[in-house]
C-alpha cells in the first residue's frame, strides 16, 4: 500500500499506488459495477454511506475525479465487497478498463 523511496538517507513513504488505484476507476466502470451488482444509486449510496447525490455524481461525466479520494474508495470498496473485480486496461484483452464479478 505504501511505495518506500530513499532520498538524501531520508525514507519517505508515500500512499502512490492507492492513489493511482483510485483515480483509474471510471464513472462506466462503476455503472457497470453497479449494474453487475442490480444495485441502484441509493443502494451504492447506502452501503458506501454516502449521499445519492455523490454516488450520481461520480458515475457522472466529471467521473470520480469530482470526488474526494475517500468517497471514491468507499464507493470501491462497496462494489468489491459486493463482489466486483475492477481490471485495469493491462487485465483486459481489448485494453480498456473493466470489470467483473468474482468466481
Amino acid at each position: 500500500m505504501f511505495d518506500i523511496t530513499h532520498s538524501n538517507s531520508v525514507i519517505v513513504l508515500c500512499k502512490y499506488d492507492c492513489k493511482k488505484k483510485m483515480s483509474d476507476l471510471t464513472a462506466a466502470q462503476l455503472r457497470a459495477a453497479r449494474a453487475l451488482l442490480d444495485w441502484t444509486q441509493p443502494k451504492l449510496a447506502e452501503v458506501a454511506k454516502l449521499s445519492v447525490p455523490t454516488v450520481r455524481r461520480m458515475e457522472s461525466a466529471r467521473g470520480p475525479s469530482a470526488s474526494t479520494m475517500a468517497n471514491v474508495e468507499a464507493v470501491r470498496r462497496a462494489l468489491e465487497e459486493g463482489g466486483v473485480v475492477f481490471l485495469d486496461p493491462q487485465e483486459t484483452k481489448d485494453g480498456g478498463a473493466g470489470v467483473r464479478l468474482k468466481e
